[in-house]
């Protein structure tokens, strides 16, 4: 006989086993056939195949079930959960339902290989003993179908490395069912179960021959009996007694989701405005997170429910469970008595039950903005949030919107059509607001939102100021974002600081964190840029596709092209068109051009002030620089762009001359840039200047670090006067580097670790009398070139050709 071992270890491993087994897979068999059968366990034994691969997971043993060795518990938990929900696909597909119990148990091994010979006559190639192995078969056999229990020892890590399965990991469901005694096993053995929602039992397992739950002698049957009939006579009297206030598990920062009002009055008016005004009351608690109504119906797309479906008590259950919410809140307002009554149900989402009702009552229309502060108020408390709490972060409703209830009503249906992304309407709807209340402050902070979303940034300014004068009559929270928009007009500088106090105070405000990160990438401060955007990447969030398309962003700065095409990618498959620019940047980063390409056709970019310049930076990087020079005249010559868009396209035309050797035709366009910039007539724009200063300067610096120092003065001497106060926008770092490539002799360039490529390129440069700071830029990659924002990317392709120079 050939020996039964080839090489043997005998130092015990610390290692994770997991034991699955098939539930009813002999009955399978014999109720579909062995072929069909057969075919159902060929796609099993695929799927095991690819998870083992993803989880690092090593197959010892097989029948119908499965023994696999992990190096850590996280990875044995993440195949059991993917085999959980797998099995479930697999069934789908062929018709039957396939469930598998699982034990997870981490412990010393011993392992050891069998010889080459008795494995040709079936032996397995590696063998794994030791008491870790009967441990994690006693859980897999007290397991229910589609359950997966885990250990005392392995518990406890997988949980502290659940972050690793990403947003899935904080969704796990973690419950302990006590301490057990199994058979052959000394002393009792806690067990846990782990899962996700609709998949898990969660449920006690049921007593075996080989596992029963250690129970002491109060809680065994026959003594329950007797206890059972003496508390149940006690009960019943102490119930009727005092009936207990029910409640709900709800802490600080959990969310609600609000149902449609329901409107007994038959009066319109009532049913826009006063859906609003709770919205409003409630969202200046900073205890309580309300789910947008974008985010609700969005979710209700989800869900494939047609549009317009009311939000009523079982949707809006439907919805919370589904988004991660704790509670649901019902508005009613109706008539009792010749009263105007207005209520708010609170209703658990699991059971759909309500646990707490609130009503106001109030004389007329007049008085259904304070019933609503008075129900609000009384519902934020039973949630949990304490009285201090609730006096500091409450404005009354008539001072922070409008006692006009047709002016809140405009409002609201004005907020509907912004989150549609119907901004003209919904510009025309606050402006019908502020008619009919000209000190609606929120009305015209709508107005601004839905201006900026236009890009029409001095319009916006305007309703700005006059919000701004109206601030007293804004709540907290909006008067933070007020701030952080006055910061970015009058104070630039502060602008940052502005948008973290509103993230800090109120942590879950989504505008504020992305605004925050938005702000942060425009610096390029990538890294700072992409933690607030994870935090704002949670299933509550309405705009996740915009999140994303902020990942992939910061991903891409940060010199992460691959990176950045998988978030990019999944912004792109929630339905966001704009995602195929960031597309063809990361793809053109990788030298990926053919799909840049087709990225950069997918977007569709028109030849109006959301014009980019991709297509000429990537002829550029392909060395087409005939091609690149038409694509930049047929830019520059648009008729419909705006100053300081036409300003950045005549920069790109500039460039793409100087690469095709037009150096001609390249000087004639600095010249009308410049003259654009600086009007000597009229001077400029205060709202331009900041985007004129970093344009000009950036093609003072293409000029200079090609060699044509003279175009580089000529900036030089128009730039001055206009730039020479500015503290923002890298206008400082950008005409010192001017200065320091333009100059006879001087101090080596300092270089900031987010300073624009074009100052790093220039801290490079060897000049008369200086030697070279070689080394200054190394760090700025391919993904820099493409994905610093600058003056709307219109130095990307100077960036692009500087690289490729510098490269030859």
């Amino acid at each position: 006989m050939p020996a039964a071992s080839a090489s043997t270890d005998d130092t015990p491993l610390l290692r994770t086993l997991l034991l699955t087994d098939l539930c009813d897979s002999t009955e399978i068999t014999e109720k579909r056939g062995d072929t069909a059968a057969a075919q159902i366990f060929r796609d099993l034994d695929r799927v095991v195949l690819e998870l083992q691969q993803r989880w690092r997971g090593r197959l010892i043993d097989r029948s119908d079930g499965l023994l696999l060795l992990f190096e850590r518990p996280i990875d044995g938990l993440g195949f059991a959960l993917d085999y959980m929900k797998a099995l479930k696909g697999v069934g789908v597909r062929h018709g039957v339902e396939l469930r598998a119990r699982a034990g997870l148990h981490v412990g010393e091994v011993l392992t050891w290989r069998n010889s080459v010979e008795a494995v040709q006559l079936g032996a397995k190639p590696l063998e794994v003993e030791g008491l870790t192995k009967p441990m994690a078969a006693r859980l897999m056999t007290l397991a229910r179908p589609g359950q997966i229990l885990v250990s005392a020892i392995a518990e406890p890590l997988a949980h502290r490395a659940a972050r690793e399965l990403g947003e899935r990991g904080e969704h796990l469901l973690w419950k302990s069912h006590g301490h057990w005694c199994f058979k052959g096993v000394p002393g009792k053995q806690e067990v846990h179960e782990v899962g996700e929602a609709g998949l898990a039992p969660l449920r006690m397992p049921k007593n075996g021959p080989k596992a029963w739950r250690d129970l002491p002698l109060w809680r065994r049957p026959a003594s329950l009996v007797a206890e059972a009939v003496l508390l149940a006579g006690l009960g019943i009297g102490g119930w009727y007694a005092m009936k207990p206030e029910p409640a709900i598990a709800f802490a600080e920062r959990d969310w609600v989701v609000m149902g449609d009002l329901r409107n007994l009055t038959g009066d319109p008016r009532l049913d826009e405005s006063l859906e609003q005004a709770f919205r409003i009351s409630l969202e200046q608690s900073r205890y309580v997170n309300v789910l947008s109504d974008l985010k609700a119906r969005e979710t209700l797309q989800r869900m494939q429910k047609p549009e317009g479906t009311a939000i009523d008590r079982a949707i809006a259950s439907e919805i919370a469970v589904r988004d991660g919410v704790r509670a649901v809140i019902l508005p009613m307002v109706s008539e009792v008595g010749g009263r105007l009554r207005v209520s708010a149900e609170v209703v658990d989402p699991r059971t759909q039950s309500t646990v707490y009702v609130e009503s106001a009552d109030g004389r007329g229309v007049g008085s259904a903005l304070d019933s609503v502060d008075t129900v609000t108020g009384a519902l934020r408390g039973k949630l949990g949030e304490a009285l201090a709490s609730i006096e500091r972060d409450s404005k009354p409703l008539p001072q922070v919107t409008t006692s006009n209830i047709d002016a809140l009503k405009s409002y609201a249906l004005g907020q509907q059509a912004f989150d549609e992304g119907d901004y003209p309407k919904a510009k025309r709807l606050f402006d019908t607001a502020i008619s009919l209340d000209a000190s609606f402050a929120m009305a015209w902070l709508g107005g601004l939102r839905a201006l900026n979303a236009q890009g029409l940034s001095v319009e916006a300014e305007s309703y700005l100021r006059k919000g701004a004068a109206l601030s007293a009559r804004l709540a907290a929270r909006d008067k933070l974002y007020m701030d952080a928009w006055l910061a970015r007009f009058d104070h630039p500088a502060g602008e940052l600081e502005a948008w973290k106090k509103l993230s800090e105070v109120y942590p879950d405000d989504f505008p504020a964190l992305m605004n925050m990160g938005y702000v942060l990438a425009e610096r390029s401060l990538f890294g700072q840029s992409l933690t607030y955007a994870q935090r704002a990447q949670k299933a509550q969030n309405p705009t996740r596709a915009k999140v994303l398309q902020l990942v992939g962003f910061n991903q891409l700065g940060l010199d992460r092209p691959k990176d950045a095409v998988i978030a990019y990618a999944s912004a792109r498959a929630l339905g966001l068109p704009s995602a195929d620019i960031g597309l063809a940047r990361s793809h053109a980063a990788l030298r990926d051009f053919q799909q840049a390409k087709l990225d950069y056709r997918a977007a569709n970019v028109q030849l109006d002030d959301g014009v980019t310049y991709e297509d000429v930076s990537i002829a550029l990087d392909m060395g087409d620089t005939q091609a690149a020079l038409d694509r930049a005249r047929l830019i520059s010559k648009a008729p419909s762009l705006t100053r300081t868009v036409r300003q950045g396209a005549l920069f790109v035309h500039s460039v793409a001359a100087v690469a095709a050797g037009e150096k001609r035709e390249a000087r004639q366009v600095l010249e009308r840039m410049l003259a654009l910039s600086f009007p000597k007539e009229t001077g400029v724009p205060a709202t331009e200047l900041s985007t004129n200063c970093y344009t000009a300067l950036q093609a003072g610096l293409f000029f200079g670090l090609t060699g044509d120092l003279d175009a580089a003065n000529t900036v030089k001497a128009h730039a001055a006067p206009a730039c020479s106060k500015l503290t923002d926008s890298f206008v400082p770092e950008l005409s010192r580097a001017l200065e320091y490539l333009t100059q006879a002799r001087g101090a080596s360039l300092p270089v900031p670790s987010n300073a624009p490529y074009s100052v790093a390129l220039a801290a490079r440069q060897p000049a008369r009398g200086r030697t070279t700071g070689a080394g200054q830029s190394d760090a700025y990659g391919r993904g820099r070139l493409y994905g610093e924002q600058g003056c709307g990317w219109c130095q990307q392709p100077a960036y692009v050709y500087l690289a490729k120079r510098a490269a030859n």
